[in-house]
């Protein structure tokens, strides 16, 4: 089991979609990105090349989306091998991290999915991803995950928004205590950070701070109608929500 401290100034991640975000994040000041690609997807396992250029250049820690495709998190077996091959991929390249996780038909935890997943990883950390959002029995799952080895989980409280299940995210880091680290994520924006940090006292957030900036195509065929816009990370909300936690932390 891997299970990193707390910090005493809550943590920011901040996932994106491609290399420009993630500079745009460090340098805005994330503690830590996930790296994701197809945003409409919900987020996929980025490509090799994807991978090895944000390793590369980014200095802050990087933990890939492991997805292998959209849709639910109901994975055969084979799926379930591309999984574990794209994990040992991201540990060759010597990523910190990785986001995974799998449910079975009856939306509880694969468990051994899971384990298999956490053993291949080590000594990676696994965040096991909003795939939780999607379980049954949320206080069981979690146990469910701690003892797979996970080192935290990403929620929005099995609600839409982290706002929207902030009750649930508040008793999840109650329940969990020292032995994993809940991050609500999804919606979370400066504009409700510190609310949401007062109410569940969790120790890390996520955002995608996302924002659509447009082609700098000089031509577009009048033929194809579809928006040629691309998806990346907004730099002032990513400083704002770090303004706001570390605010917090000086209460």
């Amino acid at each position: 089991m891997h299970n990193p401290s707390k910090s005493l100034t809550p943590l920011l991640e901040v996932a994106v979609f491609s290399y420009h975000g993630a500079r745009i994040a460090e340098e805005a000041g994330a503690d830590r990105i996930e790296l994701c690609d197809n945003p409409h997807d919900g987020g996929t396992t980025p490509s090799y090349g994807y991978l090895r250029q944000v390793k590369e250049a980014i200095q802050i820690p990087v933990f890939p989306i492991i997805r292998p495709r959209d849709g639910d998190f109901l994975y055969s077996e084979e799926e379930w091998n591309m999984v574990i091959q794209d994990i040992r991929i991201c540990k060759e390249l010597g990523f910190p991290g990785i986001v995974t996780g799998s449910l079975t038909a009856a939306a509880a935890v694969d468990v051994e999915q899971l384990q298999r997943a956490v053993d291949v990883a080590y000594p990676m950390q696994v965040t096991f991803h909003r795939a939780f959002d999607r379980v049954a029995k949320p206080e069981l799952s979690l146990e469910q995950i701690i003892n797979c080895g996970c080192s935290r989980i990403l929620t929005s409280g099995c609600k839409p928004t982290a706002p929207e299940g902030k009750e649930l995210i508040r008793r999840l880091v109650q329940q969990a205590g020292d032995r994993i680290i809940i991050m609500p994520g999804s919606g979370v924006r400066s504009s409700n950070l510190h609310e949401l940090l007062q109410h569940t006292n969790a120790p890390e957030y996520h955002s995608s701070a996302r924002i659509t900036v447009p082609s700098d195509m000089q031509y577009v065929s009048p033929d194809f109608k579809e928006d040629a816009g691309r998806m990346l990370v907004n730099a002032e909300e990513i400083r704002q929500m770090k303004s706001a936690l570390l605010g917090a932390s000086l209460e």
